[in-house]
């Protein structure tokens, strides 16, 4: 019987969901392993032959743990909101829903002809109601909750409220937007407008004022991997950094939390770094500074308080509510001009860039330490986001304070004995501490640090400065609340409505509150939200429904939130939801959360490092908190898989001609390349008359050729429309199978390492799959599968593999399991094996990589269940044992020939055997061998 991969597929892919072969319930008699991929966001383009490497990655590994016995939950769903489907319907008119549902179809579609083994009745999509149902559910409960940091965990604001009543903010150690001091008359005296906008302060999810990337041609806020070089990924616009009101989520309470858990989860060394130095977090001390001439004071951040007398200038943020007040007249036109040049940078953007700029505020500050009056400059290198956005800069030992004192001409004091800082900072945490304060001036204050090391200079610092009230010892992390608000569309609506000018939330058992339509995609012409089109899109409190808008009243018809939910959102929590997809009543039931507890293999790219899998970590712990989610982390074991990238292809047109010459002529001629479709390439080999009805400016075209054919350059580069060089898997699935798709793209390399797509190759894995078929039936379509005892050879090589393969699969080095493959069937081709005891335990191992054949081939062997629930064999060392040992037998160093011994042949035997070997004679040449030297099951060395 030929091997016919389509109809092949076809049977296999239909029996698996007639038979629910992948449909997973929980099973206390298992043990349970929980294997997902990142969201995918449904892109119009379809996959390309990049997208399904993690896929298949993770499902090779799923269907291993299947065969070992665990039960594996492996679901699929998509991140189904998002700005392109907002983009295509501003375009088009078409309703971001309808682009969705297409998108997804096409996806799926895709996605089956490969031969994944999700479970399907799983599926979720973050824009269907009944999901974000629970994202809404889940903001609800963050916008209800304050952060405690002597629990260290999220607590009801219930409590809080009644704390103020009884107590005011005595002995409170929550956090915060800012420090709040008032006694409990102070609260109850309060109206309700003010008491919600206090306990704004402390909750979890509130409205507060902060820097945004803002572009206006999209009427939308970005987050910083949106923007690149000043303008939106998507359409090139301008974005400008501005203060707006907005939704937050606060991320910082959990900054500990985030970083003690990267100590109890298998992520690769560089990911938690990424992460930690995300976090960012910094021991120091809170100091106060007092402006010259003013009754304003200002708060800096500092880790080297023992650099206070080094400090020679002090620098704010273009942000910071203190630049307006401490600009003086005579500077605000320079300082304007300034700020308006670093609005359209982003905080990303500015911390990247080492480019020197700044303005004289025209304001001094008093040096608490010294005395001295220092000038206040405004820098883009300060950000108002870390620390209080204000910093004292010690150029003498702080590259990018160094760097602009030298720019500017500013005073650069050294503070460590012997240290050079003519051409550079001295960064140095070690040595002697000098000039604190310096010799010939009068002490300022009490403190002197002269002839301390700077180790005990920092301890003495920070206790001074807390005994003197001059501020206060504290731990700083870089880590930013998350924005949580987006001017669009296309996204979850906010559960809230607004009385009196404050947010307040709809009853929990009205959710889903179900995104309205609108005639227009776009912002009002007033500037608010696409939702602001929406005529019915009011609260009323009574009935506890949606109204129309000219039934407001704010008595108790109120208006809705025109902001929605940005896209990490959605994707935040889904890993909980598979566990539990159709319950109405709850996230998830608690018993079923107890079973899957969290994923135990977690696939996707690098590129998710500092955003969800930093927001997924946050609302896991969060959930945590609340008794929902029974464990902190939500991934165990995290892999990051490479990226394919595209292998294009060139011709070379002889200029101002139609006429296109192949790659080894062309230096004969002035050329110009031009990409072409890579798939009317095949092996760097043009198909001519395909490529004449490719484009109509090449219908005519004519080619120069070198023996007969055309043959294209080649490049790597990122796989993508414009360079012609997108793969698409339909193509690769049709021509050769999906099983031979999954084991080329594991074979390209490592999981983890980017790649180029070679479409060279694929033939030899294709051929490989025909050749494994072949130890089946013969070129006659005879069955040739024998029930006979399998010889030591055969038993070798099988387990030699069995070994190999569960190593491999274990590491994520499937690259080196396909060759391991290639070589038994090789080794069983040539030893015309036809064992059932072989080829049956071989189909199992191979089942993980190419599941259709392997499934035919296991029904062919006579089973009645899928391959999926078979035992994956275990290998035997005994069958592993070498009988002989090949030696190479060498004299004075130089390896000569090669003799077979007996595994245990003694040392003395070996010896003597060599010796008397005429091959020996010769290189002996008659002389009396000094010294034999036999390396057990290696080399024997004669030395003469």
């Amino acid at each position: 019987m030929e091997y016919n991969f389509r109809e092949i597929e076809k049977k296999w892919q239909k029996r698996w969901v007639e038979e629910k072969t992948y449909q997973v319930t929980e099973d206390d008699s298992k043990q349970k392993f929980y294997v997902l991929n990142m969201f995918p966001y449904p892109s119009g383009a379809g996959l390309h032959v990049g997208h399904p490497l993690g896929y298949i990655a993770s499902d090779i590994y799923a269907r291993y743990k299947r065969l070992q016995g665990f039960n594996v939950l492996n679901p699929m769903g998509y991140d189904a909101y998002g700005l392109p489907a907002e983009q295509y319907a501003i375009q088009t008119g078409q309703h971001p829903a309808i682009t969705t549902v297409n998108n997804i179809n096409r996806y799926r579609e895709q996605l089956d002809k490969i031969g994944f083994s999700f479970d399907w009745s799983r599926e979720i999509r973050t824009c269907d109601p009944e999901y974000y149902h629970w994202t809404q559910w889940a903001f609800q409960k963050m916008f209800n909750s304050y952060y405690c940091n002597d629990e260290q965990k999220a607590r009801p604001i219930e409590e809080l409220e009644k704390a103020f009543a009884s107590q005011g903010t005595a002995g409170l150690n929550a956090a915060c937007s800012e420090e709040l001091s008032f006694t409990a008359e102070e609260w109850n005296a309060k109206s309700e407008k003010e008491q919600q906008e206090i306990l704004m302060n402390y909750r979890i999810a509130y409205l507060g004022e902060t820097m945004v990337n803002w572009c206006a041609e999209l009427g939308t806020v970005l987050a910083n991997d949106e923007v690149v070089d000043g303008v939106s990924e998507r359409g090139g616009y301008p974005v400008i950094q501005k203060k707006m009101r907005q939704w937050c989520l606060r991320v910082s309470a959990y900054a500990q939390r985030l970083l003690d858990g990267l100590d109890t989860i298998d992520w690769t060394d560089s990911l938690k770094e990424t992460q930690k130095n995300w976090i960012g977090r910094s021991e120091g001390a809170e100091i106060q500074f007092k402006v010259k001439d003013s009754d304003l004071e200002f708060t800096i951040f500092t880790t080297r308080a023992d650099t206070m007398f080094g400090v020679t200038f002090m620098v704010l943020a273009p942000e910071s509510e203190l630049v307006a007040q401490v600009t003086t007249p005579e500077q605000k036109a320079e300082v304007d001009a300034y700020l308006d040049r670093t609005k359209k940078r982003t905080e990303r953007e500015r911390i990247a860039d080492r480019s020197v700029t700044g303005v004289f505020s025209g304001a001094y500050a008093i040096n608490p330490f010294t005395g001295e009056a220092v000038p206040i400059w405004i820098s883009d290198y300060v950000l108002a986001g870390y620390g209080t956005g204000a910093i004292m800069a010690v150029p003498a030992h702080d590259s990018r304070d160094y760097a602009f004192a030298k720019h500017f001409g500013l005073e650069i004091r050294p503070l460590v004995e012997g240290c050079d800082v003519s051409e550079e900072s001295f960064d140095a945490k070690e040595g002697i501490v000098c000039n604190s304060p310096r010799p010939d001036v009068t002490p300022y204050c009490d403190l002197s640090l002269n002839g301390l090391t700077i180790k005990e200079a920092i301890a003495t610092t920070k206790k001074y400065v807390k005994d003197h009230n001059l501020g206060r010892v504290k731990v700083n992390y870089r880590l930013r609340d998350a924005i949580f608000s987006r001017q669009r569309y296309w996204g979850e609506p906010f559960p809230v409505y607004y009385k009196d000018g404050m947010p307040y939330m709809i009853d929990e058992s009205c959710l889903p509150l179900e995104l309205p339509e609108v005639a227009k995609f776009l912002p009002t012409e007033t500037g608010e939200p696409p939702l602001g089109h929406a005529t019915k899109w009011a609260w009323n409190t009574v009935n506890k429904c949606i109204t129309e808008n000219e039934k407001i009243d704010n008595v108790t018809i109120f208006p809705l939130e025109l902001n929605t939910m940005p896209g990490f959102a959605g994707s935040s929590a889904y890993y909980l939801r598979y566990m539990d997809p159709r319950n109405h009543k709850a996230l998830v039931d608690p018993k079923t959360d107890q079973y899957w507890k969290n994923v135990d293999l977690y696939v996707g790219g690098t590129e998710h490092a500092t955003g969800h899998l930093i927001y997924s970590r946050f609302w896991n712990k969060f959930l945590h908190d609340i008794n929902i989610s029974v464990v902190e982390e939500p991934f165990l074991k995290l892999v990051n898989q490479g990226m394919i990238q595209g292998r294009s292809n060139f011709v070379y047109r002889i200029k101002d001609t139609n006429t296109f010459v192949s790659l080894n002529l062309k230096d004969q001629y002035d050329v110009t390349p031009i990409h072409v479709d890579v798939n009317i390439v095949s092996n760097d080999i043009l198909d001519l008359d395909a490529f004449k009805a490719w484009r109509p400016e090449y219908a005519t075209a004519e080619f120069i050729l070198e023996d007969g054919k055309y043959i294209c350059g080649w490049a790597v580069e990122k796989m993508s429309k414009s360079m012609f060089n997108v793969v698409n898997p339909d193509m690769i699935v049709d021509k050769y199978g999906a099983d031979t798709l999954r084991m080329y793209e594991m074979f390209l390399g490592p999981v983890e390492q980017s790649k180029p797509w070679d479409t060279n190759g694929i033939d030899g894995v294709h051929r490989f799959i025909r050749k494994f078929w072949s130890l089946f039936y013969s070129r006659t379509d005879e069955y040739l599968v024998k029930d006979e005892p399998a010889t030591k050879e055969e038993l070798k090589s099988l387990h030699k593999l069995i070994k190999k393969v569960t190593g491999d699969i274990e590491q994520f080095s499937y690259n080196t399991s396909i060759s391991a493959f290639m070589i038994c069937v090789n080794e069983l081709f040539n030893l015309k094996c036809s064992k059932k005891e072989i080829l049956e335990q071989l189909v199992v191992v191979l089942a993980p990589f190419a599941p259709h054949v392997c499934e035919e081939l296991w029904d062919v062997l006579g089973h009645k269940t899928s391959v999926c629930d078979a035992e994956w064999p275990t290998y035997n060392e005994e069958y592993l044992k070498e009988d002989t040992i090949n030696y190479t037998i060498s004299f004075n160093g130089k390896a000569r020939f090669n003799m077979e011994f007996a595994a245990d042949e003694t040392s003395d035997t070996i010896q003597a055997a060599v010796l008397a070997d005429e091959r020996s004679q010769k290189w002996i040449e008659g002389k009396t061998p000094k010294k034999i030297i036999v390396v057990p099951k290696k080399i024997v060395n004669i030395v003469l």
